[in-house]
C-alpha cells in the first residue's frame, strides 16, 4: 500500500518531510489516525508511496482554552478525548456530542478531529458542529502559516482548499458562554453505530435575559456538497422566543438550504423533510434546556488505562528496519512488514490468528486489539505504529482481568462459555477485547455502558443478549460472587 514510512520527532521536521515527498510521483501523505485513509489506500482510491506519521509528536494532542475565550484543538486530538474533555462537554457540547457518535470506540480512539476535517465528506459529523460554532483551522507548511473559516476550507466533496505540502496544525472556535449560548447536534443513521449520517444537523442559538434569540447558527450535513448554513432559518430566528410557531417556521426554512441526492441510504426527499425534523427537534431541546438528556458523564472510552499515553512508545527511527513489538508481554522484532496493517503482522508475522480479518474496513470489530492501554481496529493501524508499543490480542487477554494466578481464562471469556454467548465464533475474540478494555476502564458498567462499549463489533450471528449476560456473569465471576459452571457433561 505504501513503500516508506517515516516517523518525525517534531512538527517541523514533518513539514519538512512533506515538502520533500510531496512532489514524488506515488506523492506523499499525513497520516495520524489513518481511519479514513487506511480504507482508501487499501481500496486503491488514494496513492501515497510515503507515509510520514505524525501520531505520536509530543503536545499535538491538547485541548485548551486560551485568554480570548477560544478552545483549540491540536492535531492529534482525538473523538474520544473531545469525549472525555470537561472543557468540549461544557462550553463545546454540539461536538463533544457529534464526536460520540463518530463509529464505534475503536475508531474514536485513533480518528482524529483534524483527519476527520480533512476527508472532507459532507456526512462526516465533525464538521458541521464546528461551522455552526465558526471554527477556523491553521495550515502549515514550509512556505508559511495561514488560517481561515472553516467554512472556507472546503470546496466540494472530498475537496479542500489544503495544499499538498500542508498540515493541519491547529482548530480553534469560541468557546459557548453557558450563561447565554447553548448548542446541541443531532444525527440520523441508519443504526444507533458505525452509522454514515444521511442527515445531521448543528444549532447553537444566544438568548437575551427575557429568553429571545439573538444569535443563531444552523448548520446542515449530508444534504449538500459541503456542509450548509441555513441562513434564511437564522434569519427567522432572530429576535424571536422559541416557540412551537417560530421553531416551525425554522424548520421549514431551513429545508431550503438544503440539496440532496438520492442515494443508496436515503432518497433526496427523504432527506430534505427529515431536515425539518432534526431542525425542530434540535430547536426544541434548546428551547427545553433538553439538549443533554440522554448523555452519560462516564462514557465507554475503552481505555484499558486510566491515562493511556500513545507518544510513550519509541519512534520507528527507519523505515526498512525491524518492528520492535511487546505483543502479550512478549518481544517480537518484526522485519518485512512496514507496508503492512497491524491486523496483518499479528498474523502472519507473529503467528497469532486469534485476531480476526472481518472487514478489514473497521466496520466488524473482529480485529479488536488493545494498543498503549487503547482498543482499536488493528485493520486500521499501520503495522510500523506498533514500534515500541505494547499490544494485547485475545491470546493475553488474561493480563487485563483480575483472578487467580492460575486462571487461564479471562473472566468475560469463561463468562461467553458459560452463557453460550460463542455462536459460529469468528466475532467472539474482537468482543472479548472490546469487553476486557471495557470492565478494565469501567470494573461495573451499566447496561447502557456495555452497550456502548460494544458497538463497534458486530455479530452476524445475532447473539447480542447472550453477550449482555456474558458481561454482568464476567463481573459477578471477578468479583468471586458466582463460581464457573462446570460443563464437563455436556
Amino acid at each position: 500500500m505504501w513503500n516508506v514510512y517515516l516517523e518525525p520527532s517534531s512538527l517541523d521536521e514533518a513539514v519538512t518531510l512533506l515538502a520533500r515527498h510531496a512532489t514524488a510521483d506515488d506523492g506523499a501523505r499525513i497520516i495520524a489516525g489513518g481511519t479514513d485513509l487506511i480504507i482508501e489506500l487499501e481500496r486503491g482510491a488514494r496513492r501515497a508511496g510515503t507515509l510520514i506519521d505524525i501520531s505520536r509528536l509530543p503536545g499535538q494532542d491538547r485541548i485548551w482554552l486560551d485568554e480570548q475565550g477560544w478552545i483549540h484543538l491540536g492535531p492529534l486530538v482525538t473523538h474520544n478525548q473531545v469525549v472525555a474533555s470537561p472543557l468540549c462537554v461544557a462550553r463545546a457540547f454540539p461536538l463533544a456530542r457529534a464526536c460520540r457518535e463518530v463509529g464505534a470506540p475503536q475508531i474514536r480512539n485513533r480518528g482524529t478531529i483534524a483527519g476527520n476535517l480533512i476527508t472532507a465528506s459532507p456526512a462526516n459529523d465533525t464538521i458541521t458542529p464546528l461551522i455552526a460554532l465558526q471554527a477556523r483551522v491553521t495550515l502549515r507548511s514550509t512556505r508559511g502559516i495561514r488560517t481561515m473559516a472553516l467554512r472556507d476550507f472546503y470546496r466540494g466533496v472530498r475537496r479542500t482548499e489544503m495544499a499538498g505540502d500542508e498540515i493541519m496544525t491547529d482548530i480553534a472556535f469560541p468557546a459557548l458562554d453557558p450563561s447565554r449560548q447553548r448548542g446541541t447536534f443531532i444525527k440520523l443513521g441508519l443504526r444507533q453505530a458505525q452509522a454514515i449520517s444521511l442527515v445531521n444537523c448543528a444549532a447553537v442559538c444566544a438568548f437575551d435575559d427575557a429568553g429571545r434569540v439573538v444569535e443563531a447558527a444552523l448548520a446542515l450535513g449530508a444534504v449538500a456538497p459541503t456542509i450548509v448554513r441555513a441562513h434564511e432559518a437564522e434569519a427567522a430566528l432572530i429576535g424571536q422566543f422559541l416557540t412551537d410557531e417560530t421553531i416551525a417556521q425554522a424548520a421549514l426554512l431551513a429545508q431550503r438550504a438544503a440539496s440532496p441526492i438520492d442515494d443508496v441510504r436515503a432518497s433526496a426527499g427523504y432527506r430534505r423533510r427529515m431536515v425539518a425534523v432534526l431542525t425542530r427537534r434540535a430547536l426544541t431541546d434548546l428551547r427545553e434546556h433538553s439538549e443533554r438528556t440522554g448523555w452519560r458523564d462516564q462514557p465507554a472510552l475503552l481505555w484499558a488505562d486510566s491515562t493511556p499515553d500513545p507518544a510513550a512508545a519509541a519512534p520507528l527511527r527507519s523505515s526498512p528496519g525491524p518492528i520492535e513489538v511487546t505483543v502479550n508481554g512478549r518481544p517480537y522484532s518484526v522485519a518485512g512488514a512496514h507496508n503492512k496493517t497491524l491486523l496483518r503482522m499479528l498474523r502472519e508475522d507473529c503467528g497469532l490468528t486469534g485476531t480476526k480479518e472481518g472487514c478489514a474496513e473497521g466496520e466488524c470489530g473482529a480485529c479488536t486489539v488493545i494498543m498503549d492501554g487503547q482498543a482499536v481496529m488493528s485493520c486500521l493501524v499501520p503495522a510500523p505504529r506498533a514500534h515500541g508499543a505494547r499490544i494485547v490480542t485475545v491470546e493475553g487477554i488474561r493480563q487485563t482481568g483480575a483472578g487467580a494466578p492460575n486462571e487461564q481464562l479471562h473472566p468475560l471469556q469463561q463468562a461467553f462459555i458459560d452463557e453460550g454467548a460463542v455462536q459460529c465464533g469468528y466475532c467472539t475474540p474482537g468482543f472479548v477485547v472490546a469487553g476486557a478494555a471495557l470492565l478494565a476502564e469501567h470494573p461495573h458498567p451499566t447496561e447502557a455502558q456495555i452497550k456502548e462499549g460494544v458497538s463497534g463489533n458486530l455479530c452476524r450471528c445475532t447473539g447480542y443478549y447472550k453477550i449482555v449476560s456474558a458481561f454482568e456473569r464476567a463481573i459477578a465471576l471477578r468479583d468471586g460472587k458466582l463460581p464457573g459452571r462446570d460443563r464437563s457433561d455436556t
